[in-house]
C-alpha cells in the first residue's frame, strides 16, 4: 500500500471560494488530485476540469505528480486581461486596489 500525502485544491470565484483538504496517495498528479477533490461537482458552470491548473502560483501539467503540502490551484479564466482593466480604469481617472484616489482623504473625513 502506497504512503498518503495531504494536499489541497483550491478555486475561487467572485461568489464563493473553496480550500479542499485531502489525503492522496503519494504520486498522484495534479488532475487526479482535482478529481478526488470533487471540486467539480461545486462548479459545474465551469469545467475545472478544461481550466488551467498550478501549484503554489506556478503553471504545471496535469500530469504534475504533486507532492506532501501542495496546493492545487485551478484558474479561472479572466474576465479583463489586468493591463487592460488598469487602462480603463486610469481613463475614468480611477486606479486599482487601496490606493485608490480620495482613499486617503475618505479615511481622513476630508472628502
Amino acid at each position: 500500500m502506497s504512503d498518503l500525502i495531504n494536499v489541497e485544491v483550491v478555486l475561487a470565484t467572485p461568489p464563493k471560494q473553496v480550500l479542499i483538504a485531502l489525503r492522496v496517495p503519494q504520486g498522484s498528479t495534479a488532475a487526479e488530485v482535482i478529481a478526488a477533490s470533487g471540486v467539480e461537482g461545486q462548479f459545474p458552470d465551469l469545467r475545472p476540469a478544461e481550466l488551467a491548473v498550478g501549484v503554489w502560483g506556478r503553471l504545471v501539467e496535469r500530469d504534475h505528480v504533486v507532492g506532501d503540502g501542495d496546493r492545487v490551484e485551478i484558474y479561472r479564466p479572466l474576465l479583463i486581461e489586468p493591463r487592460e482593466a488598469r487602462r480603463q480604469l486610469a481613463r475614468a481617472g480611477r486606479t486599482m486596489g487601496p490606493t485608490a484616489r480620495g482613499s486617503a482623504d475618505s479615511a481622513k473625513g476630508t472628502d
